[in-house]
């Protein structure tokens, strides 16, 4: 039965035929067949989420100085990535969107955002463009009618969602109590939690979204606050400072808060009360994260000034991904290596980076690649099938640490 991963006979006819007769162009969005593999980048260099510009900035740039670094894609060595900023804003997202597929990308990494993928996606996909996000975890991305060009290498929130409620049952809390940003990232992780944590025998008090653009977050505070929870479960960005602050000032401490990667700052502390920073004591959280500390080394040495890793190995993993599906398909077309995207990540050899799966294809093996990340193994709605949740928290000092790993599938 076809996935939606799979291309129809149309556009694959369409593609074949573009190959054919475009004397220079490829079927995608990309450039000519013989061209270097083009990688751009939508990441959030400035707005709300501009924390996460550049662990997922420096990933994309270290996974191509290792390609280039082993003699590139077939044999050719990869451009600089071209760049675009999200910004936190649909139209500038969509604006830098346009631009990187009117310079022929074959492939786009980002958004950074769900919210930010869903004002995008189409523009890409449509061109027919492989896009992979290192940190898109909105469930409805997995049924999205992408044409089969979307991938992620960060999980559902259906899969946080149940970690991030065991975390809150394990502490001993029972009634909860879960503010949310009124978006797509919002909307999936909130009611993944909740559903999670009452199949856990918690109760969930209240249910309050908010919108992530507004400037006064009374009204949520105070509808949070009325339903008397011994928990509060945060899906927020950076305005999530602001509605936990505003809880603290209503009696509840922060060690009764949780969040997840949208709010997984190590600056969290001094945003909160820089004049006391244990008032986030005992504040907890999960995120997409994995005990790597080899990538760590690596990645910090390409760039000694990195200290936040968030989404980095997951970043690496996309691009890692693309041009080993490149390898394997012989073609920088994206519509033609988009079919290979799945099968590098499902094949009999397992291996890990560049350099060791590139010369299994060489050899004629099929690959099972082993991500910075953990094993990805690509659904056919282009999700991963495992993931590493990592559990955050801070000390008494508002020092940020991971406090453990979980494995979990779907």
């Amino acid at each position: 039965m076809p996935s939606k991963k799979a291309l129809s006979l149309t556009a694959m006819a369409a593609a074949l035929a573009l190959g054919l007769t475009a004397c220079g162009s490829d079927g995608g969005g990309g450039g000519g067949e013989g061209d270097p593999l083009q990688f751009g980048y939508i990441f959030p260099e400035t707005g709300d989420l501009s924390f996460l510009g550049p662990p997922q900035i420096t990933a994309a740039r270290y996974a191509l100085q290792e390609i280039n670094d082993a003699g590139g894609v077939l044999g050719q060595e990869l451009p600089e990535v071209l760049t675009g900023d999200e910004a936190g804003d649909a139209a500038q997202a969509g604006d830098a969107a346009d631009r990187l597929i009117g310079q022929d990308v074959d492939a786009v990494l980002g958004a950074a955002a769900s919210g930010m993928t869903m004002a995008i996606i189409d523009r890409i996909t449509d061109a027919e463009v492989v896009q992979c996000s290192g940190s898109n975890t909105a469930p409805n991305l997995s049924t999205y009618d992408d044409g089969g060009y979307y991938f992620r290498t960060a999980p559902s929130d259906l899969l946080q969602g149940p970690v991030l409620a065991e975390t809150i049952v394990g502490d001993g809390h029972q009634d909860v109590a879960i503010a949310y940003r009124a978006d797509d990232y919002g909307e999936g992780l909130g009611n993944a939690t909740a559903e999670a944590l009452e199949a856990s025998g918690a109760s969930v008090v209240a249910q309050e979204s908010y919108d992530p653009n507004g400037t006064n977050f009374d009204a949520v505070v105070q509808a949070i606050s009325n339903a008397e929870p011994d928990a509060v479960v945060l899906v927020s960005f950076e305005e999530g400072v602001q509605v936990m602050t505003g809880l603290i000032e209503s009696g509840i401490g922060a060690d009764q808060m949780y969040s997840a990667d949208g709010m997984n700052d190590e600056t969290l502390a001094e945003k909160v009360d820089p004049n006391d920073l244990g008032t986030v004591s005992g504040f907890k959280g999960t995120a997409p994260g994995v005990d790597n500390p080899e990538f760590e080394e690596g990645i910090t040495e390409f760039d000694p000034e990195l200290e936040v890793f968030q989404y980095a190995p997951q970043v690496y993993d996309c691009a890692i991904a693309i041009a080993l599906a490149a390898e394997s398909a012989g073609s920088t077309d994206p519509a033609v290596f988009v079919e290979d995207m799945t099968a590098i990540t499902s094949g009999d050899q397992e291996c890990s980076g560049f350099a060791e799966c590139r010369d299994l294809l060489a050899d004629g093996q099929t690959i099972d690649y082993q991500g910075a990340s953990g094993p990805l193994d690509f659904d056919e709605n282009g999700d991963v099938s495992v993931a590493s949740i990592m559990i955050y928290g801070y000390d008494d000092e508002g020092a940020h640490s991971a406090l453990d790993f979980v494995q979990t599938t779907p």
